[in-house]
């Protein structure tokens, strides 16, 4: 059976494994993203490549899949917060340095891709996908495609303003407010004198009763269900699938879904609408690995 390596570069970690043609992942590793360090990264990256290669010596070419503006031919307008990675051509560098042939896609819409072939998309042919994660990603499908844009940059949903804030409008984003690191995480750090580096720990004091782990969980769901109505309407998607860490939680599933509800009815224009359900992705933190390997497979 064909393999290909896929690769998931996120702000936090780089995610990896050998991803067969009918989409079983296996052999999965991680590393932490040195963000900030181009040569670092790539070094670490071609030793991933390695790694996949010493178990399987006969691999197809590598999916990868990474924030930001991704044009077509693998140039990197931007890299999220992979900021090292700003302007330049991944896909030429990895197929110089590796001999094997790479697709780069971003990973919003990788794990758009990903969910329409394995997971919970099948069959739906116009969704919104949003991956929580350091940052807000989104892709937007129609009739049963990526909707790209004019410049590679549709789908940036994180750069949408929720909230006010005179002083840096972007804080106002819902990168800024629906993000699980800097939104939930960020926000909850910025007021507790216990800070955290995981979200699960902000969900598990408030319910254990902490008034601050209440409020700032509260003000997420208020930001994340205001951006996502914004889209349901401006869209019309038949679903919408979160992705990311936090999507597993089927705690934070019901509540979001009930914010929207709580939300849509002080709207008196959209009040009787059915707007569709949020739904958790079924593929999680292998999407993008998936996605990104689909389209290697069907360039």
């Amino acid at each position: 059976m064909t393999k290909y390596i896929g690769i998931d570069i996120g702000g936090t970690s780089v995610k990896y494994g050998l991803v067969d043609e009918n989409g079983v992942v296996s052999n999965k590793n991680s590393f932490k993203t040195k963000a900030e360090d181009k040569a670092e990264l790539l070094s670490d990256l071609l030793d991933a490549v390695d790694n996949m290669k010493a178990i399987d010596s006969n691999l197809a070419g590598i999916g990868v899949s990474m924030p930001g503006v991704v044009q077509a031919d693998g140039y990197l307008t931007t890299a999220g917060a992979v900021k090292c990675f700003y302007e330049i051509n991944l896909k030429d560098i990895l197929e110089d340095k590796t001999g094997l042939p790479v697709k780069i896609e971003n990973d919003a819409n990788a794990a758009a891709i990903a969910e329409k072939w394995l997971g919970s998309a099948q069959g739906v042919h116009d969704y919104l996908s949003l991956v929580l994660g350091t940052g807000v990603g989104g892709a937007l499908v129609i009739n049963d495609q990526i909707y790209r844009g004019a410049h590679a940059r549709s789908g940036e949903f994180g750069w949408m303003i929720v909230e006010d804030d005179d002083i840096d409008v972007e804080m106002g984003s819902l990168n800024f407010r629906g993000a699980t690191v800097i939104g939930l995480i960020r926000r909850y750090n910025q007021y507790s004198d216990q800070p955290v580096d995981d979200a699960r720990v902000i969900f598990q004091r408030a319910d254990a009763g902490e008034v601050l782990a209440k409020s700032i969980l509260k003000s997420y769901y208020h930001s994340l269900a205001k951006g996502i109505i914004n889209l349901e309407v401006s869209f019309d998607p038949a679903t919408v699938i979160i992705g990311g860490g936090i999507s597993a939680n089927t705690e934070f599933i019901d509540t979001l879904n009930k914010t929207i509800e709580e939300i849509k009815k002080t709207h008196n224009s959209i009040k009787n609408l059915d707007l569709p359900l949020v739904k958790a992705a079924k593929l999680k933190n292998d999407a993008g690995m998936i996605g990104a390997v689909y389209q290697l497979i069907n360039a």
